[in-house]
């Protein structure tokens, strides 16, 4: 819950001035900014959406109403929502089974808490979440579907998860989804959101198994935004 309308400006100065072709550049902006980016060239989405089509939710947000002002993606079960919120594997099995249902692409975000991470079991905890989704929609559609490694431990806490720690999880999210379908595995893109930074960007993003970032306070600053996006590069 961060940004105004000059922090939205600033971002579209800094993204729409350098070459990005390289890159698939995603922002999910607050919902009342989704309009001030519909007429960019970058790919759009929501924070959050309802697990409900309808009805007397008030508050809520569709999926068809976020397709309606151009998002092409949406954000679920991010940690914040699952801890703030109390969003359960359940709940967020539903609300990307409500993305897919309208064409959106759900990006999925998955993590542990440090607890888990310090007991050791948070391959265990990651699968649970993964296996709530894959009960819901079927591994078929996981091709629609975008993963997110975010550990909860290395958000907002200046903590990052080491290139190879990284690895690991994303290593490990690909393997238990081979399982059921090898293809859809290797087909689907995993990033990691973590305190990723402009110094730590390139190496995170050269992992085998990294495909890219999902940014949080770094892209409050329009430059540091930028300097990731061209960490892609390397």
């Amino acid at each position: 819950m961060n940004g105004n309308l000059e922090l939205v400006e600033q971002v579209k100065e800094a993204l729409q001035s350098n070459d990005l072709t390289h890159v698939d550049v995603l922002v999910c902006p607050p919902y009342p900014y989704l309009a001030a980016f519909g007429k960019s060239n970058l790919l759009l989405g929501g924070q959050n959406l309802s697990e409900y089509a309808s009805g007397a939710h008030t508050g809520e947000i569709s999926a068809s109403m976020l397709s309606d002002v151009g998002c092409q993606y949406v954000i679920v079960g991010h940690s914040e929502r699952r801890t703030d919120n109390g969003e359960s594997n359940t709940e967020v099995a539903r609300k990307v089974k409500a993305a897919l249902s309208e064409k959106l692409v759900a990006v999925l975000c998955v993590g542990e808490p440090e607890s888990v991470r310090d007991e050791g079991t948070f391959f265990d905890y990651i699968a649970a979440q993964l296996d709530a989704v894959l009960d819901e929609i079927g591994i078929a559609s996981f091709e629609h579907v975008v993963l997110a490694y975010e550990p909860v431990w290395a958000i907002g806490t200046g903590k990052t998860a080491s290139p190879e720690q990284a690895q690991e999880v994303h290593q490990f999210i690909r393997a238990h989804l081979a399982v059921h379908d090898a293809d859809v595995a290797q087909k689907i893109l995993i990033l990691y959101g973590g305190s990723v930074k402009p110094a730590n960007a390139a190496e995170l993003f050269g992992q085998p198994d990294v495909d890219g970032g999902l940014i949080g306070g770094a892209s409050l600053d329009p430059q540091d935004f930028l300097h990731i996006c061209l960490a892609t590069k390397a």
